[in-house]
C-alpha cells in the first residue's frame, strides 16, 4: 500500500460507570476538603467500577463503537488496548475485549506508557495500517484506577477515577487524519510515579500486601513540576513543526490529570481557553481513558477538517503530543 495514504479516526465512543465518587465522600474518607481537592486538581467527582474489571469498560466502548460506525467485528484487523489496570498480567486485556465483542480475526494487545498510552497506541495502530498490514483498527484507552488506589492516601486517592473509550481507525484518501506525532520518555521518572509491587522487582508477597505497595505511589511536586514543562513543550513543539498557530487550531485535547496543568499547556500554545477540551472535574483523572472520554463528549462539536492537538503525560516518564485533522462532521 502506498504511503501516501492518511490514517484517520472514523467514530469515536465512550463510557464511564454509573457510581460516583463526590468530593464530600472523599472528605469522609481522608482528612481533605472539596475547597482543597478543587483547588489544587479542579476535580469535583469521579466514577467507580464496582465489581467489573478493565475490560468491561472496553467492552461496552467498543460494542457501541461498532454499531455506531456500521462495522462487522470480523472486518477488524487489529485491537490495541492502552491500560494501566489490565484485568491480569496476561493474557491481554485487548484479547479479553476482543473475545467479549466477538472481533475474531484481529491480533490483539496492551500497550503500556501510563497516562501517555493511548496517544502511543494511536501512533502505533496508524503505522500498522500505513503499512498495509491491517485495514481497520480499533485502539481502546481504559483503566480501572481504583483497583490500584489506596483510598487511605490523600495526595493521590482525590485525582484518579474509572472508565475510556474507543476510536476506531481506517485509511482515507482525503487530506484529513493524523498529521504528525512527537512521542517522547524518560525513564528516570520512574522514581516518582510508579507501583513498588507485583512486578518481577517485587513479587507479591504477605509482606508488600501488609505495606500497601500494590497501589500508586506519587511524588506529586516532582510530577507537577515535569509535566507542566513537559507536556506544554510538546505540544508548542508540534505547532512549530507543522506551521501551526493558535488561531488554526480548533481544539486542544488535553490529557485531564489536573486543571493547573491543562492551563499552563493551552497558554504556552496561545490557545484560548474555550479551545480547551476539560471535564476533569466530572471524571478525575481515568489514565488511558481521559483523551477519548473528551473527543466522545465533543464529538458533535467537532468538524471535518478541525486542526486538533492531542497532548499527554504519564509515569515513565512517557509525554507527546498528536496533530490530527478531523475526519467527520
Amino acid at each position: 500500500m502506498a504511503n501516501n495514504i492518511n490514517v484517520a479516526i472514523k467514530g469515536i465512543h465512550a463510557w464511564v460507570p454509573e457510581h460516583i465518587l463526590s468530593n464530600s465522600d472523599i472528605e469522609k474518607m481522608v482528612d481533605t476538603t472539596d475547597d482543597w481537592i478543587t483547588t489544587r486538581t479542579g476535580i469535583k467527582e469521579r466514577r467507580i467500577l464496582k465489581n467489573e474489571p478493565t475490560s468491561h469498560i472496553g467492552m461496552k466502548s467498543v460494542k457501541e463503537l461498532l454499531k455506531k460506525t456500521n462495522t462487522d467485528p470480523d472486518e477488524v484487523d487489529l485491537l490495541i488496548c492502552a491500560t494501566a489496570t489490565p484485568d491480569m498480567l496476561f493474557p491481554s486485556t485487548a484479547c479479553v475485549i476482543a473475545d467479549k465483542v466477538g472481533i475474531k480475526n484481529a491480533f490483539a494487545f496492551d500497550l503500556m506508557a501510563a497516562c501517555s498510552g493511548f496517544l502511543y497506541s494511536l501512533t502505533t495502530a496508524e503505522k500498522y495500517i500505513k503499512s498495509g498490514m491491517c485495514k481497520k483498527a480499533i485502539v481502546v484507552g481504559a483503566d480501572k484506577m481504583s483497583s490500584i488506589i489506596n483510598y487511605q492516601d490523600r495526595s493521590t486517592c482525590v485525582i484518579f477515577g474509572d472508565g475510556g473509550g474507543a476510536v476506531l481507525l481506517e485509511s482515507t484518501s482525503e487530506d484529513v487524519g493524523i498529521v504528525d506525532s512527537i512521542l517522547n520518555s524518560d525513564g528516570s521518572g520512574r522514581e516518582f510515579l510508579h507501583m513498588k509491587a507485583g512486578g518481577s522487582d517485587k513479587p507479591a508477597s504477605i509482606k508488600t500486601v501488609q505495606e500497601r505497595e500494590h497501589f500508586v505511589y506519587q511524588e506529586g511536586q516532582s510530577v507537577f513540576k515535569f509535566a507542566v514543562k513537559n507536556m506544554a513543550d510538546v505540544s508548542a513543539q508540534i505547532m512549530e513543526k507543522n506551521k501551526l498557530t493558535s488561531n488554526d487550531i480548533a481544539w486542544l485535547v488535553p490529557h485531564q490529570a489536573n486543571k493547573r496543568i491543562i492551563d499552563a499547556t493551552a497558554n504556552r500554545m496561545g490557545i484560548d481557553h474555550e479551545k480547551v477540551m476539560l471535564n476533569i472535574h466530572k471524571y478525575g483523572n481515568t489514565t488511558n481513558g481521559t483523551i477519548p472520554l473528551c473527543l466522545w463528549e465533543w464529538e458533535n462539536k467537532l468538524k471535518k477538517g478541525d486542526n486538533i492537538i492531542l497532548a499527554a503525560f504519564g509515569g515513565g516518564f512517557t509525554w507527546g503530543a498528536i496533530y490530527l485533522k478531523w475526519a467527520y462532521n
